[in-house]
């Protein structure tokens, strides 16, 4: 490894946060139940409820995102049916099929900056009702979208408003994916609250591999018995933690004193800091957004030049000459590695 390469190439590279490593120590040798049954898990199910204004919530405590996402999308649909989302949506892009291998078709319609509108979503399914066939075609059965969206844009609460209400109108259940949801809490350009999403969106799920923790993501179910047997789904589909009080106390650690919004703001602090600096120097930006994801557009030659010192995401190619790159910051990012990154980039 070159300790001296710097890396943004994501906002997952380092362990956890130091409050939940010591946690994690404090507790080592207590001998606790599994499969999510501890203390930990139940005291941390308690503090999201709180924080969600959801005192009926069911929540569970699951290790990554595509794990999550196949497994919740499995759990609601029906065998006949599949999941609306964005035509960039990480179910569609970025999951290796995870969703089609669990036996349900991806249904990708058109986004408007990676997001997804009440309109569309409405004319999508007036139109699937209205062919003559549709009896013969995968039914859309349920509306996915993420906060942040993979572009790093933020769904407002006009708009999440819309599209659940819309969702609600045609019997579709309404999930969204929070990977990144520390970032945009924290994210001054953002209205929605956890109490908006528990209220508007029938399941959705806190991120916590992106945002602090070692892994684990908390999928929460606002309306009890939403999914009846969400626990033995979840073993069917190997997702079952037995050591599950390791992701309780991540999720607890989270949910004390707001540590999961402090971390998400470091994030956003410096991404502020690059974008400024990087508009005062004129560099393109592919795509506009506020969280804690960067798009700039950079030449081949430039790409090059800062591979010897630093890793950006490769975003995509624009042509023979210029690629888009992703800066991606987090909750570890630190003053010396931004100064640093925007040294290279003068």
């Amino acid at each position: 490894m070159n300790d001296k390469r710097i890396s943004f190439a994501s906002d997952y590279l380092e362990g956890a946060h130091p409050a939940i490593l010591q946690k994690l120590m404090e507790t080592n040798m207590l001998q606790t139940a599994g499969y999510g049954f501890d203390e930990f898990s139940e005291a941390a199910r308690a503090k999201i409820r709180e924080a969600c204004e959801a005192p009926a919530a069911d929540i569970f405590f699951l290790i990554g995102g595509t794990q999550t996402n196949a497994t919740v999308i499995d759990a609601i649909l029906h065998s006949y049916e599949g999941v609306v989302t964005a035509d960039t949506g990480h179910v569609s892009v970025h999951e290796a099929g995870a969703i089609e291998f669990g036996g349900h078709k991806v249904l990708p319609i058109a986004h408007e900056n990676g997001k997804l509108t009440a309109a569309a979503i409405d004319a999508y399914v007036r139109a699937f009702y209205a062919d003559g066939n549709h009896d013969h075609m995968v039914a859309p059965g349920m509306v996915y979208l993420s906060q942040p969206t993979e572009y790093g844009t933020l769904y407002s609460l006009a708009e999440l408003t819309a599209i659940s209400n819309v969702c609600h109108e045609h019997h579709l259940p309404l999930y969204l994916d929070g990977a990144r949801l520390a970032y945009a809490l924290a994210c001054g350009a953002n209205d929605v609250t956890l109490p908006d999403i528990a209220k508007l969106c029938d399941a959705f799920y806190i991120g916590g591999t992106k945002c602090g923790a070692l892994f684990g993501e908390a999928v929460v179910f606002p309306q009890h018995d939403f999914i009846p047997h969400f626990f033995t789904i979840t073993k069917q589909h190997g997702a079952l933690l037995a050591k599950g009080r390791i992701a309780g106390i991540q999720f607890d650690t989270l949910f004390t004193d707001r540590l999961y919004w402090k971390i998400g703001q470091n994030a956003i602090d410096a991404a502020d800091k690059i974008r400024s600096v990087l508009r005062e120097k004129g560099y393109p930006f592919a795509l506009e957004n506020p969280t804690n994801q960067i798009f700039i557009v950079l030449t081949k030659e430039k790409c090059e030049e800062l591979a010897k010192e630093v890793e950006l995401g490769f975003w995509e190619n624009i042509d023979a000459e210029h690629t888009v790159m992703r800066i991606a910051t987090s909750w570890a990012t630190t003053e010396e590695h931004v100064n640093r990154l925007l040294k290279l980039l003068s």
